[in-house]
C-alpha cells in the first residue's frame, strides 16, 4: 500500500478549510468550559459564607486545593497526551470535569465540596495544556495566531460569562446551579466532539503511518486539497528508519538536556510572567480599587469595565498576529504591557482609570493566549505536551505562592509597588524573549531541535517532530 504521510509539511502547506474552522471550535468550547468552571469559584464562595455552608478559611482551602489540581493536572496531560495519545487525554479530561462539576453541585458539606474540586482541578489543568497543544498539531503554522486567538476569546468568554451567570443564577438556584450549568456543557462539548480524530503528528511519530494518512486525507478533502497535489511516498521508503521512529521512550530528563534546555528555560519563563500577570490583573483589582478608598459597588464597576478587555485582546490577536508574526507579536504586547502597567498607579481621573486599565487588561491577556499558546511549539513531537505541561505546572505552582507575594509588596510598597513589579517583569521577559533568537512564526514544528549539540537529544526526535 502507497501513502504520502510527510504530516508535518503538508499540515503546514494545507489550506484552511472546513476541518480546520470545526476543529478550532470543538477546542474552544473545550477551553470556554474549563474557563467557566475555573472562575465560577469566585461567585460561588462569596455566596457561600451567608449561608454557613462554609468560611473564610474553608474557602481559602478550596482555592489552594484548586491551585494544586491545576499544577498536577498539567504535568499529568503532558505525560499522558505523548504516552497514549492527544485525542484520548483530550477527551478523557472533559469528561472528567463535566462528571466531577455535576457531583460538586451535590456536595452534602464544604469538606467534599473540597477534595471533589481537587480531582477536577486535575482535568481542568489538563485541559488548558491540551487545548494550546492540539492547535499547534492540527492548524497550518501561517495561521496559528489567529486560532490560539479564537482559542483565547473563547477562554475570556467563559470568563466573563461565569461572573454574569453568577449574578443571575446563584440568587435563583443557589450556588449548585453555577456546578450544574459548568457540568452539563462540559458534557454536552465532550460528546459534541467525540469523534475528534488523533494528531496525524503523534500518529507518524509512533509509527502508525497509515493511521495517520487516513487523517490527512480526510483534512484534505475537507480542505479541496486533491490527493493528486501531493507527491506520494511508498510506506516501504519509511520503513526503513521505522525502527528508529518507534524508538523508546524518550525521558523527561530530555527537558533538560543541552540541546534543549534553552527552550525549556524560554517556556518556563513565559509561561511564569504570563500565568502571574493574568492572576494579578483578574484577581486583585477590585481590592486595590477598594484599598484605594471606592466603595465595593464602584470597584466591582469599575473592574467590569476594564476586564472587557480580557476579550478584546485575543479577539485583537485573532487579526494582528499573523500578520505580524508571534515572536514579534509577543515582544510587541510585552512592551505594552510594561508601558501600560508603569503608568496605571498615577492615574486618577475615572475615565483614564478606566481607558488605561482596558489596554492593560487587553495587553495581558494578548501576551497570555500567546504565550501559553507558543510554548507547544518550542519542543519536538515525542516530549511537546510534556514540555508545555512541564512549564504549566511550574505556572501553577508559582500561583500556589503569588497571593502571599502580591499581599508582601501591596503592604511594603503599595499599589505602585504591586503594578511597578508586574511592569518590570514584562520588560524582562520581552528582552530575554527578543534576543532569544527563536521565531516559531517561520520555524515548521519538524524543525525545532537541534539548538546546537544534538548528542543528548534521542535520534527520532530529530528527524520527525
Amino acid at each position: 500500500m502507497n501513502t504520502h504521510v510527510n504530516a508535518g509539511q503538508r499540515l503546514d502547506n494545507m489550506p484552511v478549510g472546513k476541518f480546520h474552522r470545526r476543529f478550532a471550535l470543538l477546542v474552544s468550547l473545550g477551553m470556554f468550559c474549563d474557563s467557566f468552571d475555573n472562575t465560577l469559584s469566585a461567585s460561588v464562595l462569596a455566596s457561600m459564607l451567608p449561608t454557613g455552608f462554609s468560611t473564610l478559611e474553608l474557602n481559602s482551602l478550596f482555592l489552594s486545593v484548586t491551585f494544586a489540581g491545576l499544577a498536577i493536572g498539567a504535568s499529568f496531560a503532558g505525560w499522558l497526551s505523548d504516552r497514549f495519545g492527544r485525542s484520548f487525554a483530550f477527551q478523557l479530561n472533559l469528561a472528567i470535569v463535566g462528571v466531577l462539576a455535576l457531583c460538586c453541585a451535590m456536595a452534602p458539606s464544604m469538606e467534599v465540596l473540597i477534595a471533589l474540586r481537587g480531582v477536577m482541578g486535575v482535568a481542568m489543568g489538563a485541559e488548558y495544556v491540551i487545548c494550546y497543544g492540539m492547535i499547534t498539531e492540527f492548524i497550518p503554522r501561517g495561521r496559528r495566531g489567529r486560532y490560539l486567538g479564537l482559542l483565547g476569546l473563547f477562554g475570556g468568554l467563559g470568563v466573563s460569562l461565569s461572573s454574569l451567570l453568577g449574578w443571575v443564577v446563584i440568587p435563583a438556584f443557589s450556588w449548585r446551579g453555577m456546578f450544574v450549568i459548568g457540568g452539563v456543557s462540559a458534557l454536552i462539548v465532550w460528546w459534541v466532539r467525540r469523534g475528534m480524530p488523533e494528531s496525524p503528528r503523534w500518529l507518524e511519530s509512533r509509527g502508525r503511518y497509515e493511521e495517520a494518512e487516513a487523517v490527512i486525507q480526510r483534512m484534505e478533502r475537507e480542505s479541496g486539497v486533491s490527493s493528486r497535489q501531493v507527491s506520494p511516498t511508498p510506506v516501504a521508503h519509511q520503513a526503513a528508519g521505522a525502527a528508529d521512529e518507534k524508538a523508546e521512550w524518550v525521558p523527561i530528563t530530555v527537558l533538560f538536556s543541552r540541546p534543549v534546555i534553552r527552550r525549556t528555560l524560554m517556556a518556563l519563563v513565559l509561561t511564569v510572567t504570563s500565568l502571574f500577570g493574568s492572576y494579578l490583573v483578574t484577581g486583585w483589582m477590585p481590592t486595590f480599587f477598594v484599598e484605594q478608598g471606592m466603595t465595593v459597588s464602584k470597584s466591582l464597576g469599575f473592574n467590569a469595565a476594564i476586564m472587557s478587555g480580557f476579550v478584546a485582546g485575543p479577539l485583537l490577536c485573532m487579526f494582528v498576529v499573523d500578520r505580524l508574526g508571534r515572536r514579534n507579536s509577543l515582544v510587541m504586547f510585552g512592551t505594552l504591557s510594561a508601558l501600560f502597567g508603569s503608568i496605571y498607579p498615577f492615574m486618577r481621573e475615572p475615565a483614564l482609570v478606566i481607558a488605561v486599565g482596558f489596554i492593560l487588561v487587553a495587553t495581558v491577556s494578548s501576551f497570555l493566549t500567546l504565550g501559553l499558546g507558543t510554548v507547544p511549539e518550542f519542543f519536538p513531537t515525542a516530549f511537546r505536551f510534556r514540555g508545555g505541561g512541564f512549564a504549566q505546572t511550574v505556572g501553577r505552582i508559582g500561583l500556589i505562592f503569588s497571593p502571599f507575594i502580591v499581599l508582601w509588596l501591596f503592604s511594603s510598597y503599595g499599589l505602585l509597588g504591586v503594578i511597578l513589579t508586574l511592569a518590570g517583569m514584562y520588560v524582562a521577559v520581552t528582552l530575554f524573549y527578543a534576543v532569544a533568537g527563536v521565531d516559531t512564526s517561520r520555524e515548521t514544528l519538524e524543525q525545532i531541535v537541534p539548538d546546537g549539540d544534538t548528542d543528548d537529544v534521542p535520534e527520532r526526535t530529530q528527524s520527525h517532530a
